[in-house]
């Protein structure tokens, strides 16, 4: 087509800047990346992907041997574009990190971080792994800045992708963490969306005790339906109580969490539940005989002498409602 035609026109160019001769000395390499940039765009357009890539590699390279490390960072994410658009997802995550590189070789931390974040947002869907990964260092890269608000973004992203993928030890470290850092930007009312976060992965991880412990440390930051959830959820749990459990777990400000914590929410195993006879009349070391619920006769008081044996249930036990 026209537009091939034209890049191959472009790459011809791209190449003649890049010889040598008598009285040129030097390979031309801004001319030759321009170049290589012009047959890019048109190989995009005419969708050859491959040449497209291809000749945003070459013009990167290029960039390299200027020491324009930005132009070149540039064109990595250039072709983390192309990957994604040819769906070829397993190769963003090495342009991304090298696009990282050479941003912060130039001395632009933000771009570093961002294109980091852009692949990541790219991998979420299919490979919420290596999103977790390119998460994490953009977290790393904005640290050495001090940038702490924007680390906290993504430190959360982190905490919920970890959360998706079922790692409740390392989600409740990053969750901390994350927490210490909304904790340098006094954003409280984060912290307390947070607690209850943690208490719902401690939950997660089967820990009642690090839940409460975590309630108590961070419930303070908690606005007050959150802690009345928390209080009945925490209590729920310490009671064996499926039902209040339940229905704490369907507060709407938990089903209105970040996706990955409403499900986390959702999916939590509930307490298995205890005899459902009231605390009250449940006597500690009691030998009494059994009776039938449906008996009209009152129940022994704990002084009284038990029977010979208990009795049997027979089958309107059942009918009426079950053993207690």
């Amino acid at each position: 087509s026209k537009k091939i035609e034209e890049g191959q026109e472009y790459i011809r160019q791209a190449e003649k800047s890049l010889k040598t001769s008598l009285l040129k000395w030097r390979p031309d390499y801004e001319v030759a990346a321009d170049e290589y940039n012009k047959a890019a765009t048109a190989f995009r357009i005419a969708k050859a992907y491959d040449q497209c890539k291809d000749c945003f590699q070459k013009a990167a390279d290029c960039h390299k041997q200027g020491r324009s490390w930005f132009h070149a960072a540039k064109c990595y994410e250039q072709i983390i574009l192309i990957l994604k658009e040819t769906n070829n997802l397993i190769q963003i995550e090495e342009y991304a990190n090298r696009a990282c590189k050479l941003y912060q070789q130039h001395g632009s931390p933000e771009s570093a971080a961002s294109a980091l974040d852009k692949a990541a947002k790219c991998m979420e869907g299919a490979h919420p792994d290596v999103a977790l990964r390119l998460y994490q260092h953009a977290m790393e890269v904005v640290m050495i800045e001090d940038s702490t608000r924007q680390a906290a973004e993504y430190a959360s992203k982190v905490s919920r992708i970890m959360v998706k993928l079922g790692m409740y030890d390392q989600a409740a470290d990053a969750i901390r963490r994350e927490i210490g850092l909304n904790q340098q930007t006094e954003s409280y009312q984060a912290i307390g969306r947070l607690a209850v976060a943690l208490v719902l992965v401690q939950l997660g991880r089967g820990d009642y005790v690090a839940a409460e412990k975590a309630f108590k440390e961070w419930g303070n930051c908690c606005d007050v339906q959150e802690v009345q959830t928390l209080e009945m959820l925490l209590q729920a749990y310490d009671d064996e109580d499926p039902e209040t459990a339940q229905r704490a777990l369907a507060s709407p400000f938990i089903r209105h969490m970040d996706v990955e914590y409403s499900k986390l929410a959702r999916d939590l195993p509930l307490p298995k539940g205890v005899s459902t006879a009231p605390k009250a009349t449940v006597i500690e070391n009691a030998t009494a005989s059994y009776k039938s619920p449906n008996a009209g006769n009152p129940s022994p008081s704990a002084g009284e002498a038990p029977s010979a044996a208990p009795a049997a249930p027979d089958d309107d036990d059942y009918e009426e409602g079950g053993l207690r």
